[in-house]
């Protein structure tokens, strides 16, 4: 029997930081969004909101890549490229591109506060 995926392919992220607290803080301010503290596993979490059934993640205390080597997360965004943008760097972050422009909205590209490769996408 072949078993087939969901319409989405992800289902889940794990962003990797060196201090919970002041990461969950970057993400929290850039996406105006609450995260909360959970205990699953080995590793407190600090957990993206989200809808049930829909694609999710978390943050939790690990080892970040190299600045700029490892995966990009998109996450959607609720301001203008603009905007996004001087959040970013109010809350610590660098921001790393300018607007892209796609069919589907604008998006760029930045860092959080331990180099982990981020987008912010607006949808038009």
């Amino acid at each position: 029997m072949t078993k087939t995926l969901t319409k989405d392919p992800v289902v889940w992220t794990e962003i990797p930081v060196t201090n919970l607290e002041a990461s969950a803080k970057f993400y929290a301010e850039i996406l105006d969004a609450e995260l909360t503290l959970m205990e699953m596993g080995p590793n407190k979490s600090m957990i993206f909101s989200h809808e049930v059934n829909s694609v999710a993640g978390h943050l939790y205390e690990g080892k970040p890549a190299p600045a700029g080597t490892g995966n990009t997360i998109h996450f959607k965004s609720r301001v203008s490229p603009q905007e996004g943008m001087k959040k970013v760097v109010a809350a610590g972050g660098k921001v790393v591109s300018e607007a892209v422009e796609i069919p589907s909205g604008k998006f760029f590209y930045c860092t959080d506060l331990d180099g982990n490769s981020i987008g912010l996408f607006t949808v038009s």
